[in-house]
């Protein structure tokens, strides 16, 4: 009974800060304030808190482009550029047999695949199960969704089970908005490709830029959007475009060409960074990549 008598004595010493209510803390994405504490971790190491935006690296092209211009050889290109990004969007390939394991960058897992160039590129499968995302520490599972595509029913079925399963393992899944070419890149398409991913459970949405109505996208779509970098352009328009998205809802990027297959791409995600989390304009982010020693191409 001697450690009940001392915890009596023990009561009046201990300070219980009753004139402190305890605090409940909201999460930063939209949309994602009922997931639960696993799946909002993960989110929180894709998307910096501080900011509530990312700098996604996207090197995943070799799936089904195989050694696109730039990532030829990937330790060369892209291993320079992993200290400045947020999230790693890779194949598990690159992954396990190229990237440091001790980066401390989160994993976007491109899991879905099939097609090459060669083929009907909207008839991807599920390429990678969930435990196998699990052993590669996948902070999120990248799949692709091809809304208005020959195979269109199919990749959504893709995503949808991949929600399940990352459901189940508290593992967020980013839906990609793929375009084939017979379709038109107009707000009206994005904004049914995007609402759709969301409504049947993606957690955040990787689509393109519009020039006109981008903000209706951001504006229906219940999750975060990050943009597309899409084919090179040069860099004025591509930081341009990093800056336009941003005021108008994009809670970040994730570009792959626009960085990689630049003259400078260090100096380039730096400048990207420098749009994404502290809000310079595209002008000064230009003047910044020009600085580090990039030209214009």
């Amino acid at each position: 009974m001697a450690d009940l008598d001392n915890a009596s004595k023990d009561q009046d010493t201990k300070d219980y800060h009753l004139d402190l209510p305890q605090r409940t803390e909201g999460f930063f994405l939209k949309g994602c304030g009922n997931l639960d504490w696993g799946m909002k971790n993960r989110l929180a190491s894709v998307f910096n808190p501080q900011s509530g935006k990312t700098v996604m690296l996207a090197f995943d092209h070799g799936y089904f482009q195989g050694p696109t211009t730039g990532l030829e050889r990937v330790d060369v290109s892209i291993l320079p550029l992993e200290p400045h990004c947020d999230t790693l969007m890779v194949t598990r390939g690159i992954l396990r047999s190229l990237m440091p394991a001790g980066t401390q960058k989160s994993v976007a897992l491109r899991v879905s695949g099939g097609p090459s160039i060669l083929k009907e590129l909207s008839n991807e499968q599920i390429a990678v199960d969930i435990e196998e995302a699990v052993r590669c520490n996948a902070s999120a599972l990248a799949v692709q969704v091809f809304v208005g595509g020959e195979f269109e029913t199919q990749s959504v079925i893709n995503m949808t089970k991949l929600v399940d399963q990352g459901q189940r393992y508290n593992i967020p899944v980013m839906a990609v908005t793929a375009v084939g070419k017979e379709l038109a890149r107009t707000p009206r398409y994005f904004r049914l490709a995007t609402r759709m991913c969301a409504e049947l459970g993606a957690n955040f949405i990787k689509t393109y830029y519009t020039e006109e109505g981008f903000e209706t996208i951001t504006a229906c779509c219940p999750v975060p959007i990050v943009i597309a970098g899409g084919k090179k352009l040069p860099e004025p328009e591509a930081l341009k475009m990093c800056e336009l998205a941003l005021k108008q809802g994009a809670a970040g990027v994730d570009m792959g060409r626009n960085i990689f297959q630049s003259p400078n791409p260090v100096a380039m995600i730096r400048a990207v960074r420098s749009i994404v989390h502290d809000g310079e304009t595209a002008e000064k982010a230009l003047q910044m990549y020009k600085d580090l020693g990039g030209r214009v191409s």
